[in-house]
């Protein structure tokens, strides 16, 4: 048995059908010891048509020809069970009809033949009288079945489309050439009549015909048969000519093409009564009709051809196989009408515009159903249409795929790209995790993302995303342990993936809880490394298990070292800039003095993050005679080099007040402070001295907004001196405006970062300050200035905002000095000066309760006076200030300033201003515009704050006695003594 399939095997693909046929029903009947055998084929009419036989007389042949499919004999049985069938013989009996000859034998072995999944017929074996095969035999039957159906597939196929017509003249050339028979069929009864010329081109002896439609058919190829009978049915119903070319099987076993050519008559009912015609032998090249015919009936497409009708005129396998119909329920359909062709949604509709348009079309339709998807490509022809369609479901599925994988990995590539330009903008920590957070998470699925960096054995934590604030302080407190997940990729050197909490258990017992904790289901712990170092771990998370591919693991690796050097970058410049803020902050005032002029606030506000420190400043200076200076200052730039000169600055500023110089001086001053430093140093400067005995105030400013002045009734007015390059581009002199100032106004000087960014134009934040400015003094605000000063912070800086520049502001409430706290005398020029203004003082001080203060200021009234009328000129004049503090302030005219020089113990003179600066506070000398003011500043204490040793005790010991001193200098000034 192996030997003879074996055998088959052998077998090319190829081989005709007859070939197939003859070889497997040799080796059936040899295996079997059978007396013969024979294959039928499925025809129309419900016919089973003999195709090959072997073993068989011709006289059991004949009568086997055409066997009904429905009926009872092996063949049709095994067609319709669809498996191996057994069917015993009785002596003397036929197996087809009763009275055909009788068979000899033990019964008939039939199993089915298939082309796919469609039954095409059968294959019987005539066993002899060893009775039904045993189950070995059967296995082998089987087996040379299946060999037959592939070899079927693989077999070239003699059909071939009916070709066109030949014209008229070539035909009447070929009648003439050829024997032409004429025929004529009953429609309704079945009857075929033949002349003598027909019985001799169909090769039939007169004996042998029965003049049944079945003469015909048996003589048919069987490939041919089922499209001759749709053509010859077609043109009955459409009352058209029948024309079809077909093969016929010669006497000789051969086969041949003939011709035939037919009209239908028609009794007065419409229905068809014959058919008669003519046919004849056509010695038409063949061989490239059936090569195409071959190729058409077994390609891999679908293809079908239908004429004007959409009426069915061609159908390959393939087609059969998808439409769910054998060839002969096809032809002469209209396409249409098959429910498998209706089921397709828009199927026919784009088929008919295609049709309309003339052109080739092709489209996708998808079976709804099934979901498989085709491609119908429709290709308009003279005589109709034909249709190829192939199943592209696998290659459209592979095609969505391959698109979505390209477009995943575009998506991926774009987002590390985006990540890589992030990365590269990112200047701070906080940058880098919001950067990985906005790029890395959602192509990731990923939920949650914390960075940690090593500090000692802790994880110092630099920004996390997803996470409660719980777990986040939990996780500060977590030290360095064996097996914990976060520690191990910077150990190793190498990511830690864990896909589920189950992992992480098993990773991590000590740690069970941290999935809770944490909400989190999954994880990916990638180590940070720069510099050759591992400095941390970036924890990307899921809330929900998540098994990552190979793909996924190397992208996040590769990522991961792109913010491990982003991060280090971050770091080094988070503390840079760290140390810039601090450094800024140490240049600026650590408070505001409390003075008696005015009560103050400020702010200063960092520009955002990703900027470099600036150089905003702001300061309150006292000065004497109960003057303040207000200063509000912003150096170009940032950068530490602009941190350096807003210190210069301020540091110049504070020396030039000191001399108590007038606004524009200072201003002319800094100036060439800034003009000295480089040319590409510029800074804007807003200057305000504040007098509060006589309630001005002098604004000089370089480049610098203007001040708001919020007036005790409510009013906002913005003094605008003149607008003065910035320093460094400026030409002096500068421009002082005075202006007075009630009571209790309140002055806010600030810088353009406070009222200008991206959004807002410095006339628009100007006022949007003096609205605020407004509203504050309506409600009350504006009388907290601590409380002012966030007002406005939260409403022109507000937090979400990321300021580009940085902001300064001061508020200061300005006080007047009441009119009952000054006293001024004028004095004589003459030594008789000093006496007068002792007595001044002791009866001013007596008015204002400060009895205690009279010996040293009668001591400091008179070294004052006395050094003006000895060295000085012009009009002297004596003022008493009670502020915070007893100031003494001496007039004159002169110009000359006094300086402490160190007397020899020889000397008679020089020791009055060294005892003038150790009885005060605080003693200075300022120009005025008609010479030069000497003043003093005496604290006021009252008489429990002494302590027995202090210093007043040691300034007591020097006050011996005050009246006789200013006696003796009275005398001494006068000549009346020469001691």
């Amino acid at each position: 048995m192996n030997a003879r399939l074996d055998l088959l095997a052998t077998v090319a693909p190829g081989a005709p059908e007859s070939e197939v046929f003859r070889l497997a029903l040799q080796h059936a009947v040899g295996e079997l010891g059978a007396l013969g055998a024979a294959v039928h084929l499925r025809g129309p009419t419900s016919a089973l048509r003999l195709v090959s036989a072997a073993g068989l007389p011709s006289a059991l042949v004949r009568s086997w020809e055409i066997v009904d499919q429905e009926g009872p004999s092996a063949p049709a049985l095994a067609l319709q069970r669809g498996s191996g069938v057994w069917v015993p013989l009785e002596p003397g009996n036929s197996p087809v009809r009763p009275d055909g000859p009788a068979w000899p034998g033990s019964g008939l072995a039939a199993l089915p033949l298939s082309s796919g999944d469609r039954r095409i017929g059968a294959l019987t074996v005539l066993t002899g009288d060893r009775g039904e095969p045993a189950p070995r035999q059967w296995d082998f039957l089987r087996a040379v079945v299946a060999w037959t159906e592939e070899r079927i597939l693989q077999a070239p196929s003699p059909s071939a489309p009916v070709p066109a017509r030949p014209d008229g003249e070539r035909r009447r050339r070929t009648l003439k050439e050829v024997g032409v028979g004429a025929w004529d069929w009953d429609i309704r009864t079945g009857a075929l009549t033949w002349d003598e010329a027909a019985l001799e081109l169909y090769g039939i002896r007169p004996a042998e015909f029965s003049g049944r439609i079945e003469d015909w058919m048996r003589i048919v190829h069987p490939d041919d048969l089922a499209p001759t009978l749709a053509a010859a049915q077609r043109a009955i119903r459409d009352r058209g000519v029948y024309e079809a070319d077909y093969r016929v099987r010669r006497p000789d076993g051969s086969y041949g093409w003939i011709r035939a050519r037919a009209r239908t008559t028609y009794d007065e009912r419409g229905e068809a009564l014959r058919m008669v015609g003519v046919g004849w032998e056509t010695d038409e090249p063949r061989s490239a009709r059936d090569a195409l015919g071959r190729a058409l009936r077994h390609m891999s497409d679908g293809f079908l051809a239908v004429d004007d009708h959409w009426r069915i005129t061609f159908a390959n396998l393939e087609a059969e196989r998808t439409l769910g119909h054998s060839e002969e329920e096809l032809f002469g359909r209209c396409l249409w009408d098959l429910a498998s062709a209706t089921k397709v949604p828009g199927l026919e509709a784009r088929c008919r515009a295609a049709a309309r348009q003339g052109e080739p079309v092709g489209f996708d339709v998808r079976v709804p159903r099934s979901g498989r998807v085709f491609h119908v490509r429709l290709v308009p022809g003279p005589d109709g249409r034909t249709l190829y369609f192939t199943d592209v479901t696998t290659k459209r599925r592979l095609a969505v795929e391959r698109r979505t994988a390209e477009r995943a990995a575009a998506e991926r590539a774009a987002r590390i790209t985006e990540l890589t330009t992030d990365l590269a903008r990112a200047t701070t920590s906080q940058d880098v995790v919001e950067a990985v957070a906005r790029r890395v998470l959602p192509p990731f699925d990923a939920t949650g993302l914390l960075m940690q960096v090593v500090e000692g054995d802790r994880l110092h934590r630099v920004g996390a995303v997803g996470y409660a604030q719980e777990f986040l302080e939990a996780g500060e407190v977590r030290t360095r342990g064996f097996g914990d997940p976060a520690w191990d990729p910077i150990t190793s050197g190498t990511p830690l993936f864990l896909s589920s909490v189950e992992e992480f258990v098993a990773h991590s017992p000590a740690l069970a809880d941290v999935p809770a904790l944490a909400g989190k289901q999954a994880w990916a712990f990638l180590p940070l490394a720069a510099s050759g170092q591992t400095f941390g771990v970036c924890v990307v998370s899921f809330d929900r298990p998540r098994l990552l591919s190979d793909e996924e693991r190397t992208l996040l690796t590769t990522i991961s070292a792109l913010v491990a050097q982003a991060l280090e970058r971050a770091r080094l410049y988070d503390a840079e800039h760290a140390r810039s803020r601090e450094l800024q902050r140490s240049l600026l005032p650590q408070g505001l003095p409390r003075l008696a002029a005015c009560s103050a606030a400020a702010r200063y506000l960092p520009a955002g993050q990703g900027m470099d420190v600036g150089g905003d400043w702001y300061d309150i200076i006292p000065l004497s005679g109960g003057q303040v200076a207000l200063v509000v200052g912003d150096v170009m730039g940032h950068g530490m080099p602009e941190a350096a000169t807003m210190g210069r600055l301020r540091t110049a500023v504070h020396t030039l007040a000191d001399l108590e110089l007038p606004p524009d001086e200072i201003m002319s001053h800094l100036n060439d402070v800034v003009g000295s430093l480089n040319e590409e140093s510029y800074a804007t400067c807003l200057y305000a001295l504040y007098d509060s005995t006589t309630r001005t105030c002098s604004i000089a400013r370089a480049g610098h907004p203007p001040p708001a002045l919020l007036h005790p009734d409510g009013s906002v007015h913005f003094p605008e001196p003149s607008a003065d390059p910035p320093l460094g581009a400026a030409r002096p002199p500068f421009e002082t405006l005075e202006m007075a100032v009630p009571e209790g106004s309140l002055l806010v000087l600030y810088t353009d970062g406070l009222v200008e960014s991206a959004k807002r134009d410095i006339d628009t934040g100007m006022a949007e300050l003096g609205r605020l400015l407004r509203r504050t003094h309506e409600d009350g605000t504006s009388a907290d200035l601590e409380r002012l000063c966030d007002t406005l912070t939260a409403a022109l800086l507000p937090a979400e905002q990321q300021a580009a520049d940085d902001a300064a502001f001061l508020v200061a409430r300005l006080h007047a000095l009441p009119a009952d706290r000054m006293a001024a005398w004028p004095l004589p020029r003459d030594p008789k000066a000093a006496g007068q203004a002792r007595r001044h003082v002791r009866g001013q001080l007596a008015d204002w309760g400060l009895d205690d203060l009279v010996p040293t200021t009668e001591l400091l009234v008179s070294e004052l006076v006395g050094n003006v009328v000895r060295h000085a000129r012009g009009p002297v004049r004596l003022r008493l200030l009670y502020d915070s503090g007893l100031i003494c302030e001496v007039y004159d005219g002169s110009l000359t300033m006094p300086r402490i020089r160190r007397a020899k113990e020889s000397d008679e003179g020089g020791r009055g201003l060294q005892l003038v600066r150790s009885l005060s506070e605080r003693w200075g000398v300022r120009y005025t515009p008609t010479g030069k003011c000497i003043w003093t500043e005496q604290v006021l204490r009252g008489r429990g704050d002494r302590q027995d040793g202090g210093p007043d005790d040691a300034r007591d010991a020097v006050l011996f006695d005050a009246d006789l001193f200013a006696a003796d200098l009275d005398v001494l000034l006068s000549g009346e003594n020469d001691t």
